[in-house]
């Protein structure tokens, strides 16, 4: 009796599966990442600093005020003066409100620009405690040595 002898076969893994994973895991962090430019603005370069560091946690309830070199003040989208702040501000509030929170949870981030003068944070300050925001905190770039 004679054994027909078989070619050998190759075979090819269907590497779709693993293809179509790989792009999930790649959307999946993507969406995950806390990216640090978020909060960034083109017209603010902010200063640099020895003692800035990263925050030790998640702020909660951030709301983002750059100022520019010449002391414009931008929220989202919106350029806006010291003086005229305090609308967008009580807006703020309101959707604080909305989502069960008050003014004392959330955090004022300032970005200032390195060549902004120091008194338009400070007036920002004022503004939004005169508003009932409670909690600050100053960007400034981190000086790697």
């Amino acid at each position: 009796m004679r054994v027909k002898s078989k070619k050998p076969e190759i075979v090819e893994g269907d590497l779709t599966p693993m293809i179509d994973m790989t792009f999930q895991l790649i959307a999946f962090f993507m969406v995950l990442i806390n990216f640090s430019q978020t909060e960034a603005n083109e017209r603010v370069q902010l200063p640099s600093s020895e003692l800035a560091r990263p925050p030790e946690g998640e702020i909660e309830s951030p709301i983002i005020i750059h100022v520019a070199a010449d002391g414009t003040a931008i929220i989202g989208a919106e350029e806006i003066s010291v003086d005229t702040m305090r609308p967008i501000l009580n807006r703020e509030i309101s959707v604080l409100k909305s989502s069960g929170k008050t003014a004392e949870d959330a955090n004022i981030i300032i970005r200032a620009h390195k060549d902004a003068a120091t008194g338009k944070a400070q007036e920002i300050i004022s503004v939004c405690q005169e508003v009932g925001f409670e909690n600050f905190l100053l960007r400034a770039k981190e000086e790697v040595l």
